[in-house]
């Protein structure tokens, strides 16, 4: 498309559409923790992470616990089935192999949730310290007075 093409298209736009102006933005939430004037751009509530955080340490824990009670039965029924010949066998050990893999992946999930809200919570902590503490007072200050 030429410049001569676009003109003319934005022109015949403006003829069929009257120019309205139009700004796009986030809307201000005045609620108790909404963004409000002069509010931060990022903010962090760091009992949400909390809460977060312990509800995936709480599940890892169960499932770590809880998730192999049928392990040993389940592996034992899948010999038998196979060594009797029987087709349900093999299915059975798929479905155990299945399981104790999906289980393993979901523990390492949510260990690494809790982890990463443990370290971002610390992190966003330091990272609060460190602006606050370069938006100080500067030595050039002292000279203004």
């Amino acid at each position: 498309m030429t410049w001569d093409e676009w003109e003319n298209l934005k022109g015949e736009a403006i003829e069929r559409h009257p120019v309205h102006m139009r700004l796009n933005q986030i809307p201000v939430d005045t609620g108790p923790t909404g963004s409000g004037a002069g509010a931060a751009d990022l903010s962090v509530n760091q009992d949400n992470l909390g809460r977060i955080g312990n509800a995936a340490h709480d599940l890892y824990g169960r499932l770590k616990a809880d998730g192999g009670h049928a392990r040993t039965s389940t592996s034992d029924a899948a010999a038998m089935l196979s060594v009797s010949g029987f087709e349900t066998g093999p299915a059975m050990r798929k479905v155990h192999d299945t399981w104790n893999s999906q289980l393993k992946t979901l523990v390492e999930a949510c260990a690494h949730i809790s982890n990463h809200l443990d370290y971002s919570a610390a992190q966003h902590a330091k990272d609060e310290e460190d602006i606050k503490t370069s938006l100080g007072v500067s030595r050039i200050s002292e000279y203004f007075k």
